[in-house]
């Protein structure tokens, strides 16, 4: 089957629709077991150290995978993304832009929504079948997550892992959906987690791969994955373009925080880590968060994958043992 790759989450229902594969780039270089590797070839190809490591994942991502066919989000993710699209044009790589109008105006969302449809040739009936057919899915994974902050039986490593796969359905949504039908039957039968400190994960998606299970070393548990949970639309809406809009993440911050504070309250989170990522435009917007947030706040910052290294550990510590 034909394979589309995404720079992030895009209207995954068409497709869906059209027959083809969607691969999440992100999700492809950050669980490979060379991904440090594939940094470093992003970097003797030309890109800049200065560069967010997830762009240049996604490059490598690309060329690994032999991705011949990408929607890149222009508007509303990574500020990098045109100049990636120009340079995987260069090896033959046809890129299709994808835009979230910044003012969440349904005209213009609905515009992009129907040029991607044209682009793929599928009509609205096939979309709203692939929507209906996700839509089960993504109720089991808004399950996994009320286990996780409700009754305490997930982890947070796990519902982020669970969350995050929702960009692409791993690929192969029936064969996700049953891996997601095993893990239900399975937790629901496990005993609550009892660490003490209830935290919240806002920001994008860690590039470091230990985080999850070390701060649970600490007598503390991530009971909100922020943006896991905007993957798997977490919002009953109408239609695709609602559910489009509601989708938070590629929109201004005020729009996130409006319910990040909502969930905070909800799930009854001691406090919050930020994690931002080197080079990225939006640790600017720690300055609004630390402003916005009534509780503690502790920002990591990453760059490349691998484990937490040690001034990051200890300044985890530093900030548990501070609200303990």
């Amino acid at each position: 089957m034909h394979r589309v790759g995404f720079t992030t989450t895009i209207p995954l229902e068409i497709v869906l629709a059209a027959g083809m594969t969607p691969v999440d780039l992100n999700n492809v270089f950050i669980t490979s077991p060379h991904a440090t590797r594939m940094i470093e070839e992003a970097e003797v190809d030309g890109f800049p150290r200065s560069i967010c490591g997830w762009i240049k994942g996604i490059y490598a991502a690309v060329v690994e995978c032999g991705i011949h066919e990408l929607i890149a989000v222009t508007e509303g993710d990574c500020s990098n993304t045109r100049a990636l699209m120009e340079v995987l044009s260069l090896k033959g790589v046809e890129t299709i832009p994808f835009a979230y109008p910044h003012d969440r105006d349904p005209a213009g969302l609905r515009l992009e929504i129907e040029k991607l449809m044209r682009r793929f040739g599928v009509g609205w009936d096939a979309v709203k079948l692939s929507r209906e057919r996700l839509g089960r899915i993504r109720r089991k994974i808004k399950e996994i997550d009320r286990l996780t902050w409700e009754e305490n039986r997930v982890s947070g490593q796990e519902n982020h892992y669970f969350q995050v796969c929702t960009s692409d359905m791993n690929s192969a949504p029936d064969r996700f959906e049953a891996e997601v039908d095993a893990f239900l039957e399975e937790a629901r039968q496990r005993e609550p987690f009892r660490q003490r400190l209830r935290l919240a994960y806002i920001g994008v998606p860690p590039i470091m791969t230990d985080l999850y299970s070390f701060v649970e070393t600490l007598d503390a548990r991530v009971v909100f994955n922020e943006t896991q949970r905007q993957f798997a639309m977490p919002f009953d809406t109408p239609d695709l373009v609602e559910q489009y809009r509601a989708y938070t993440y590629p929109y201004d911050i005020f729009h996130r925080l409006s319910d990040i504070l909502m969930e905070l309250e909800r799930r009854k989170v001691d406090a919050v880590i930020h994690y931002v990522q080197s080079f990225c435009f939006r640790q600017i917007e720690d300055m609004i968060v630390r402003q916005k947030l009534p509780m503690p706040v502790l920002t990591l910052e990453g760059d490349k994958p691998g484990p937490l290294d040690a001034r990051t550990r200890i300044r985890i510590e530093g900030f548990l043992e501070m609200l303990a």
